[in-house]
């Protein structure tokens, strides 16, 4: 299926949870507000009380992810983060808060529902260092060099140019910067008529990468010190949950993908500076003073 249409496809289906979740706030009812979710069962119990009770229940209501990188990612005051395909934006104020006002938090997503829902979120909890970014994962709108932990959430799996994603997400990064994201990895052979299953993508599982490709992927676009580590193993009674509304036979399918599906979080990092690249780079009034006054 053509880049395009998959990705046509993955913003109505996002914008689409968005509104539902909209829609309920404004309607004022006490029912479920979550969206259709992102790859349920993968998409739930992911985040605890003490993460989650200062924040607008919209915030998690659309909370489409597979994991929890603002729990596994080192985040220090004063850093800057970026996540990638941001939604409702419930990571960006997580983060946010662990880097602290002289931090910043971006969020980056296409759907106009979902920046719309994260703006208001955002508004609700009372956060001052966030900036919601409308863009693609494949075009980061920031220069390079310009953050320091590049965070995502089950979302690079979506793109149909992983390739590209993760040149972006280098090009962005300080050097020494951090890639540290959450995502759905294949752990062995996958059935191809689920690869070829629209619905599966969009539900963060046809989309998903071999752990191998993963790691040889973030190597060609520059990063080092690769590791993936499982967060959680999907069993048969799980894959009966993916297949049982896509039209499968389940009792035939669901054996052949016990164990092949994983949430994962992806570390990696840019490669630092070396010395002599510091001194070349440097362009500061007093960066090389020490080095003059030195000269004979």
């Amino acid at each position: 299926m053509p880049a395009e249409d998959i990705r046509e496809i993955v913003k109505e289906k996002y914008g689409e949870a968005a509104r539902r979740v909209k829609a309920a706030e404004t309607a004022g009812c006490g029912c479920d507000t979550s969206p259709t979710p992102c790859c349920d069962p993968i998409s739930t119990n992911l985040y605890d009380a003490t993460q989650t009770d200062s924040l607008p229940k919209e915030a998690l209501s659309a909370s489409l992810g597979c994991g929890n990188p603002t729990a596994l990612a080192q985040l220090n005051p004063g850093e800057h983060v970026l996540d990638l395909g941001s939604g409702g934006g419930i990571d960006v104020i997580l983060s946010a808060k662990r880097v602290g006002p002289t931090g910043k938090a971006y969020g980056l997503d296409m759907t106009d529902d979902m920046l719309s829902l994260a703006r208001e979120n955002q508004a609700k909890a009372g956060i001052r260092n966030v900036e919601f970014l409308k863009g693609e994962i494949e075009n980061i709108p920031l220069p390079e060099n310009s953050v320091d932990v590049v965070i995502s959430n089950c979302v690079i799996n979506l793109s149909a140019d992983k390739d590209r994603v993760l040149r972006e997400a280098f090009r962005v990064l300080r050097p020494g910067g951090r890639f540290a994201v959450s995502d759905v990895v294949v752990r062995g052979a996958v059935p191809a008529e689920i690869r070829r299953n629209v619905e599966l993508w969009v539900g963060c599982i046809a989309g998903a990468m071999n752990e191998s490709d993963y790691v040889a992927k973030l190597s060609a676009a520059g990063f080092q010190e690769i590791s993936i580590e499982p967060t959680r193993i999907y069993n048969i009674e799980d894959a009966r949950q993916f297949l049982t509304t896509k039209g499968f036979d389940v009792d035939r399918i669901a054996p052949q993908v016990e164990g092949k599906f994983a949430s994962a979080f992806i570390r990696a990092r840019k490669p630092a500076l070396s010395t002599g690249a510091r001194d070349q780079s440097c362009c500061a009034p007093t960066c090389c003073s020490s080095d003059e006054s030195a000269k004979p």
